[in-house]
């Protein structure tokens, strides 16, 4: 266990960092989920929305250093080829 204020320091912004980025991840997993749902019901509308907001969530985690740029690339990538296949 870490002995100098500074390092009990460190430990707690850790500790706060990583709940913070774990709840980020999960919206980014969340939205994804719902985007997918809306293509599998064939729902053009709902899945253009959805992807909007997907997009924008992964465009922020990129931009944070939360997920690699290349990552948010071909996640986004892969969202729109799911919804251009029901268009």
């Amino acid at each position: 266990m870490a002995n100098h204020k500074s390092a009990l320091k460190r430990v707690r912004q850790t500790k706060v960092r990583t709940e913070r980025n774990r709840a980020r991840k999960t919206v980014i997993k969340t939205l994804r989920k719902k985007t997918l749902a809306a293509v599998a019901a064939a729902d053009a509308p709902a899945a253009g929305q959805s992807l909007a907001e997907f997009s924008s969530a992964v465009d922020k985690a990129a931009k944070k250093g939360l997920i690699h740029k290349n990552k948010a690339a071909n996640l986004k990538s892969k969202a729109a080829k799911a919804i251009a296949s029901i268009a």
